[in-house]
């Protein structure tokens, strides 16, 4: 698809950073460079290759240049340490890696422990300089002349390997079928692709360039890079950050001078400074342009989505439900013709709310159970077959997704997400969700951000503990939090106690690390080093 779209419109832009512009002439020739070096290298019909860089338009470019290889690109967080990254790489079995310069020193001591890894490919940040080990990347992508084509050639079922955050346990790599990630991102469109591959199919749905987005969040996870990948799929262009922290100033201004239509974000890890920048300088930035948020991940406060529209009418801020084994399970839309509540959400129509003997979760019933995605589903898990069974299970002979998102399904048929159960704490017999504890204390105005944990507890089991990040200026009063949570939830969910933390440290997608932030719990409690 991307390169019918650089044939057709081969002047259109395809991606911008700051003063850098390529036209999908551009993108495709420069992703063919790619695709020849990687093959020249050895490289056989999908192996893995790592991206290992910040925002960038290499990132896209590479990744494309893998497509056309027959290879498989494999994310890879750039905040890893070295054993970290070793884990992602051996499990991976990667055999290059596309690097920014800055990480160039990492690289150099982890090549003697990585031997499957016979590319390396330098990106110049203006950081270090190109090893002697390593090819730069713009001598591979000016490589090529003519269109690259593999032996074996292009496939649906080629691979896109999507490795899943290690919070709850080690990295995991979800297969997806390149076929299944297209068909799963278009299944909301308006007006679909045809059901049926063609070439004059595609012309009628996609008859000028797309429109332009912008990732806010890290092409490294799945937020990120599906809706990159979905806005070039619909012929459109790809705007990226300079800046290599989350800057609502910089997003701002370029939304303004680029004239963005959609962007991702997460949820209110990037909602909320973008929203207290616009309620500062209300008259600064034209933000008439964009038309479209989404955000998927991690809670998208009401409040925040309210304050959004304040500045701009027109917004339509879709709050999807997925993860990186389940594209679109669930959305919550808002605009200025109707309000979602918090993580409320409406099911697809191939998602269902399961209990963990396959029943279906009868409307208002007041059970729980866990969001289920049929349909277009990963592969599995690479080279863990365990956990593969245990999160894609069939039942009467379907075959669901399940990753664990808890729900309750209400009357009206509307799902309230509780969050997942690998966090869900038992206190007293009674099953309390973090992210709707984290909720209620983002609600007072004297906290920016809040973590839930439990701790070793002997009389409940598990004693509900607080970390709650200030606002600037701000002083935490541990009684007053207990009492607005227990305002707003049942009493057996609020804190027993609430802890003051610099800050929460949310990972560059904006999710939060639970083990390192028991363990800081149980510090500032003076308890066992083991308890978490």
């Amino acid at each position: 698809m991307w390169e019918h779209h650089a044939d057709r419109f081969p002047e259109a832009t395809a991606q911008v950073q700051g003063d850098r512009v390529f036209t999908w002439s551009q993108f495709d020739r420069r992703a063919d460079g790619i695709a020849a070096t990687l093959l020249a290298a050895g490289a056989h019909h999908q192996d893995k290759v790592a991206q290992y860089m910040y925002n960038c338009p290499e990132y896209l470019e590479s990744m494309f240049g893998m497509y056309k290889a027959g290879l498989v690109p494999v994310n890879t967080n750039y905040r890893y340490t070295d054993d970290e990254l070793k884990y992602l790489w051996n499990n991976a079995d990667a055999v290059a890696v596309v690097f920014h310069g800055s990480f160039a020193p990492r690289c150099a001591t982890l090549r003697e422990q990585l031997p499957a890894i016979r590319t390396w490919i330098w990106v110049d940040d203006g950081s270090e300089p190109c090893p002697e080990w390593a090819v730069a990347y713009e001598t591979a992508a000016a490589s090529a002349t003519s269109r690259t084509v593999a032996p074996w050639g292009r496939s649906p079922d080629d691979l896109y390997m999507l490795y899943t955050g290690g919070t709850t346990g080690m990295p995991k790599g979800v297969m997806w079928r390149q076929d299944d990630v297209i068909g799963s991102l278009d299944a909301a469109s308006k007006q679909p692709l045809p059901p049926v591959p063609g070439w004059a199919q595609l012309e009628q749905r996609i008859v000028k360039p797309g429109p332009r987005n912008l990732p806010a969040a890290p092409l490294m996870h799945g937020t990120g890079a599906f809706n990159a990948m979905w806005n070039l799929s619909l012929a459109g262009s790809v705007v990226t950050l300079q800046g290599r922290h989350f800057d609502p100033i910089e997003l701002l201004d370029t939304i303004a001078l680029q004239r963005v239509n959609s962007m991702s974000i997460v949820g209110d890890a990037f909602a909320k400074p973008l929203l207290r920048a616009l309620d500062a300088e209300p008259n600064r930035w034209d933000i008439s342009s964009l038309r479209v948020i989404v955000s998927s991940g991690v809670m998208w406060s009401a409040a925040s989505k309210a304050g959004l529209l304040r500045h701009n009418a027109r917004l339509i801020l879709i709050d999807s439900l997925g993860s990186s084994e389940a594209i679109g399970m669930a959305n919550n839309t808002t605009s200025a013709d109707g309000a979602g509540e918090t993580a409320k959400f409406t099911l697809t129509p191939h998602t269902k709310v399961l209990t963990d003997d396959g029943r279906e979760v009868v409307p208002g019933s007041g059970e729980r159970g866990r969001v289920a995605l049929r349909g277009r589903t990963p592969v599995g898990y690479y080279k863990d077959p365990e956990k593969s069974a245990s999160t894609f299970i069939t039942f009467d002979g379907v075959r669901w997704s399940i990753p664990g998102d808890f729900a309750e399904v209400e009357a009206d048929g509307t799902v309230k997400l509780l969050g997942r159960g690998s966090q869900c704490i038992n206190t007293g017999g009674e099953k309390v969700y973090p992210e709707e504890v984290e909720e209620a204390l983002k609600h007072h105005p004297t906290v920016a951000d809040a973590a839930v944990v439990g701790l070793p507890d002997e009389r409940f089991g598990e004693a509900i503990t607080a970390l709650v990040e200030p606002h600037d200026g701000a002083v935490i009063n541990e009684a007053e939090l207990i009492a607005h949570v227990k305002i707003h939830l049942a009493a057996y969910k609020a804190p027993k106690r609430v802890l003051t933390i610099d800050t929460i440290g949310r990972a560059a997608n904006g999710k939060l690390d639970y083990k390192r932030l028991k363990a800081e719990a149980v510090a500032q409690l003076g308890g066992p080093a083991d308890a978490g």
